[in-house]
């Protein structure tokens, strides 16, 4: 098979094979580019629009992982299959990506009707696949260009198309995205955080905050989460909101959380030895087996108790790799660390996950707290949360307590722990050290009246 759709073009067999994907049989990058530029030299005179886009399968890795390779390549081929069939005699459609595809439209003219067709492919692969004697399901993201004048070329279009997939895939499954001039601009902004937040973290720039967490009933502190708080010095304090997520994407979250959690522990050094430092691991981190030893060798080299620290997961890092998580919260709790689920009841986890990992301890989501006093669904998810962590013997905090009366009715529905602005906002270092000094000499001075 030739990989070459509708275009009427005779390949040697040397020259098929280089521009053949062996494991579909589709055309591979090098057809994609071929195609792309045979068709922009044709319109040079003429620059009639045309359509090209990336198809990403959306949660392809957990397929493998869970069915193995074999299985990840049939369902590939059933993928390529299907875009083939849905491609007419003009269109073409390669494998660009372990994932990805890429197709261009010839007779597309305008974004409505490549977005029509793109939703087309999306449906076409959301159908059930034959794995063996078991079906998985794929959803998929694509991103889309159109060719608009005779100063661009395929690198440009396949940049733009990248654009748009990633806006695709940053907002949600199943989406279809067309490229925008402004998503470029969004794209340069991202860039420059991201080489930004480069420097800032090799030159030890981005700091801890602490937020303390609180004993419901008699408001004493019982420990505080780390925060990362970055104020740069051409583009001001940028929001944890936009570089985390940045940092996530770029590969540079393993560099930052090293660093923040080293300044975190060498801070709390200084603190009572009864109050614990708790500290976000994000998803990337739970998939990288060298998480656990980079984390004890940062608790070693600043002398912090690892019975101390607490670390809190998400729901949604957690299904990333199951196995792999597992293995990171096990070595983490054989030296002392407790492990806590963070934004319980927002991710994607079953219940079945809490018995098989073992949690020290569940956050409940702020989204449940901040409608407590008017969503009777919200107090029944509260309730059941809670029922659920005191027959599992797991401590529970609620977050995101803003006022007295969603403390108190917590604390009426039996919730032991709390953190939100009611007990205090994220602080500096030295801002929370002089805060402890001054409650620990408070409370010496009443024990002592």
């Amino acid at each position: 098979m030739g990989g070459s759709f509708g275009s009427g073009q005779v390949f040697n067999e040397g020259t098929d094979l280089a521009f053949t994907d062996p494991l579909t049989g589709l055309g591979n990058m090098r057809r994609f580019f071929d195609k792309v530029d045979r068709l922009i030299a044709e319109r040079a005179e003429d620059p009639a629009p045309f359509a090209i886009g990336i198809v990403d399968l959306d949660g392809f890795k957990p397929i493998n992982d869970l069915f193995g390779r074999r299985a990840g390549d049939d369902i590939l081929q059933q993928v390529a299959m299907r875009l083939k069939a849905a491609m007419d005699t003009h269109s073409t459609v390669t494998r660009v990506g372990a994932d990805e595809f890429a197709f261009l439209y010839p007779l597309v003219f305008s974004e409505d009707a490549i977005v029509d067709k793109a939703l087309m492919l999306v449906e076409v692969l959301s159908a059930p696949y034959d794995v063996g004697d078991r079906t998985a399901r794929l959803s998929a993201s694509v991103g889309c260009s159109l060719f608009a004048s005779g100063e661009e070329t395929t690198e440009i279009l396949v940049s733009k198309a990248e654009t748009a997939l990633y806006h695709a895939k940053r907002s949600g499954r199943g989406r279809v995205v067309v490229y925008t001039r402004e998503m470029e601009e969004a794209a340069k902004r991202v860039t420059r955080i991201e080489q930004a937040l480069r420097r800032a973290v090799a030159g030890s720039e981005v700091e801890p905050h602490f937020q303390p967490i609180v004993d419901l009933k008699s408001r004493r502190i019982i420990g505080f989460e780390t925060l990362a708080r970055w104020t740069d010095r051409d583009l001001g304090f940028v929001s944890p909101s936009v570089f985390i997520p940045i940092a996530e994407e770029r590969g540079i979250i393993g560099q930052l959380s090293q660093l923040v959690l080293r300044k975190a522990t060498e801070a709390a050094r200084d603190w009572p030895d009864d109050l614990f430092l708790s500290f976000n691991l994000s998803p990337s981190q739970l998939v990288d087996q060298n998480t656990g030893l980079q984390i004890l060798s940062i608790l070693a080299k600043t002398g912090f108790d690892p019975k101390r620290l607490e670390v809190e997961i998400t729901e949604t890092g957690l299904m990333t790799d199951p196995a792999s998580a597992e293995k990171i919260v096990n070595d983490l709790r054989a030296v002392g660390i407790r492990v806590s689920l963070d934004d319980f009841g927002t991710g994607q986890s079953s219940l079945g996950r809490l018995r098989e990992f073992h949690f020290d301890k569940l956050k409940i989501d702020r989204a449940f707290v901040s409608s407590i006093m008017d969503d009777k669904p919200s107090e029944h998810i509260i309730r059941a949360i809670l029922a659920m962590c005191e027959g599992l013997g797991m401590d529970v905090v609620a977050e995101g307590i803003e006022d007295e009366a969603q403390a108190k009715r917590l604390i009426q529905f039996g919730c032991a722990g709390g953190q939100g602005y009611l007990f205090g906002r994220p602080s500096d270092a030295k801002t929370t050290l002089g805060y402890l000094r001054d409650a620990y000499r408070a409370a010496a001075r009443v024990g002592g009246a």
